[in-house]
């Protein structure tokens, strides 16, 4: 900023990493395809539960990192949700092993 004036460029850049900062649409993309995953997993039977494990790890993982970016309190809420129920199904999947 000079004499009271902004720099396009860095405003612009300011801009776009905000809306990257608050943009979980990659979190939702990946966390859909871990849960195609675990339901495949569940379907195929056998010796799943390391896979299953993994496949809630990263689920946890995403929806943390949505719960970081999202300002909505809505948002908020639905996520811890989500977590408490995806530390059930890890209960449940222990109990595979």
């Amino acid at each position: 900023m000079e004499g009271g004036r902004i720099d396009r460029d860095r405003w612009m850049t300011e801009i776009a990493l905000l809306s990257d900062r608050l943009d979980f649409t990659e979190e939702i993309i990946r966390l859909n395809s871990h849960l195609d995953q675990f339901a495949k997993c569940l379907n195929e039977g056998g010796a799943v539960a390391k896979k299953l494990t993994y496949l809630l790890q990263e689920m946890l993982r995403e929806v943390s990192t949505i719960s970081s970016k999202a300002s909505d309190a809505k948002v908020g809420e639905i996520m811890v949700s989500l977590k408490e129920e995806t530390e059930k199904l890890r209960e449940q999947v222990q109990n595979l092993e």
